[in-house]
């Protein structure tokens, strides 16, 4: 897979973290070894700027999703096709703040937030309740196999 992260937050962040996560979850959702994923890291300012642009709202959100070629989950059998999936917009300061009020590290919410949006390049959603039920267990097995398979290595 190729894919490309680029941090413009001005905050440190566990690059090689958030693309061992990428590329494992990528491989688990059976996404074509040759597909294409774009990572971004802003600060507050332009993550509030994308999410009033894309979906009308105020204040910055913790990530956003940008599928390109709408591409969707394969099976070990019949991997999904090449392809530009798209570009994922991460925000290390919303994630901070939320992963004080998760009880966790700032890395284990991005890692979270990117697993997410993975699965909104899919895809996936979580507007209705069977849809959300889905996308969060399918998130929660990807990290879960992660942690256990990252703390091997």
């Amino acid at each position: 897979m190729t894919i490309e992260i680029n941090n413009e937050s001005g905050v440190e962040v566990d690059e090689p973290a958030i693309l061992r996560l990428a590329t494992f979850a990528l491989d688990q959702m059976h996404v074509h070894p040759e597909a294409e994923l774009a990572i971004v890291l802003v600060d507050e300012g332009a993550m509030e700027q994308l999410h009033v642009q894309w979906m009308d709202e105020p204040g910055p959100t913790d990530v956003l999703s940008f599928p390109m070629d709408e591409l969707r989950p394969g099976t070990e059998d019949e991997p999904t096709p090449a392809g530009l999936l798209g570009d994922i917009v991460l925000c290390p300061q919303v994630a901070a703040a939320q992963a004080v009020t998760a009880g966790h590290s700032t890395l284990d919410e991005l890692l979270l937030l990117t697993c997410h949006g993975v699965l909104h390049l899919l895809g996936f959603d979580h507007a209705e309740p069977e849809e959300h039920a889905e996308m969060f267990g399918i998130q929660g097995r990807i990290l879960d196999a992660f942690a256990q398979a990252d703390s091997q290595r």
